[in-house]
């Protein structure tokens, strides 16, 4: 194991920016990279460096559903001037990366700086010493043809884990519909999922890891909530302590989020700010007040099974079409797990009773048609 977990305190980096004006975004990463010793602690030359933005689908960067052009052209640059080759890779959920790129601008980013494009679509089979459940997964071959790997995660809200940051940004090394065997069991057991997104986590060890939060994702995230201008770029080594910075950041209990919860039971990384050296910005100073959380967070997992389907139907929240936006792609009938959406008479129903609430479709729906219902009880109680 690296020496994010092995350290006494893990180093996390909070650096203002206000905007995404392309120098100001330059100085403000260069800021935070340096805060950790430079860029040259990660990268020799001529290592091979892949850049993992968050590049969920085709939308435009003010939608902030993806990590912003301005951040990945940022990191490009560092990574040139420290003597690096680096390349851009991801598995976007809707649509190939060529599209999603074009649509997000981080197409511009490879054509101007002379970046390749890397779509994860061929995956391998790779052991996971680290793992301490998951001790083998199928990754992009990408991953194995890297000397560095920085994780360029987008702060959003996210339906299912409440929160989508640092470590579950690596969720995208797991090629196409693979990951929807992984999102069928999210929605049996999401402690089942967190623990996986760990353990994908310690296999892929990230060298560096650059949070965009100059504008996240608040309400129904990951990919169709609330712009929220936060103004703040975080980095540092240890996913696990930025993610918990983070949620410290937005006034949310660490315990809230599954994949800290997690990680705090199995020893990985920090989880307390007392094993968090805080560098650059006063958190105090950082914080975002009335912070809007997904409509899921009252879901609930932790319940008897004599009364899971009562409290299912009647508690928990589910996603619901809006068919005056809904256009029958079938992105949602394709995508979902349990194969429980169907075209009905021209219109794309839900049945509920089996129905896992994985939100799949909420995430990937390029129309914005899936919202979320709370359950009927919920609003009582």
């Amino acid at each position: 194991m690296n020496s994010m977990v092995a350290s006494c305190k893990s180093k996390v980096a909070i650096v203002k920016c206000e905007d995404y004006q392309e120098e100001k975004v330059y100085e403000a990463v260069r800021e935070s990279v340096d805060l950790l010793g430079g860029i040259g602690g990660f990268i020799r030359d001529g290592d091979r460096v892949l850049l993992k933005p968050n590049l969920l689908s085709g939308k435009t960067p003010e939608k902030a559903v993806t990590t912003h052009p301005s951040i990945v052209s940022a990191v490009v640059r560092l990574v040139k001037e420290a003597g690096g080759i680096p390349c851009i890779g991801d598995s976007p959920g809707v649509g190939g990366l060529k599209r999603v790129a074009e649509k997000t601008g981080i197409k511009e980013v490879s054509d101007i700086m002379g970046v390749k494009l890397i779509e994860f679509d061929e995956a391998v089979d790779v052991e996971n010493k680290r793992g301490h459940i998951f001790k083998r997964f199928e990754v992009a071959k990408a991953f194995l043809g890297a000397d560095v790997i920085i994780n360029l995660p987008k702060l959003k809200t996210h339906s299912q884990m409440l929160l989508t940051l640092c470590v579950k940004n690596n969720f995208g090394f797991v090629v196409g519909n693979r990951k929807a065997k992984w999102h069928l069991k999210a929605g049996i057991d999401v402690n089942f999922f967190a623990q996986m997104l760990l353990d994908l986590y310690l296999l892929i060890q990230p060298q560096l890891t650059i949070m965009d939060g100059i504008v996240g994702m608040e309400g129904d995230g990951p990919g169709n909530g609330d712009p929220r201008k936060m103004g703040l770029i975080f980095a540092g080594i240890d996913c696990v302590a930025i993610d918990t910075v983070i949620c410290q950041t937005l006034g949310i209990p660490s315990d809230d989020v599954y994949i800290i919860r997690a990680a705090r039971q199995k020893g990985i990384g920090k989880t307390e700010l007392k094993e968090i050296e805080l560098l650059g910005e006063d958190l105090e100073k950082a914080k975002i007040r009335d912070f809007k959380l997904p409509k899921t967070h009252d879901i609930g997992f932790h319940i008897p099974r004599v009364l899971s389907n009562f409290i299912k139907n009647t508690v928990t929240s589910k996603p619901s079409i809006d068919h005056t936006k809904c256009r029958s792609c079938q992105v949602c009938v394709d995508s979902c797990p349990s194969q429980t959406m169907k075209t009905i008479n021209g219109k794309i129903n839900i049945d509920y009773k089996t129905c896992i609430r994985c939100f799949c479709c909420q995430e990937l729906c390029p129309e914005g048609a899936v919202g979320i219902k709370r359950g009927w009880l919920s609003d009582i109680l």
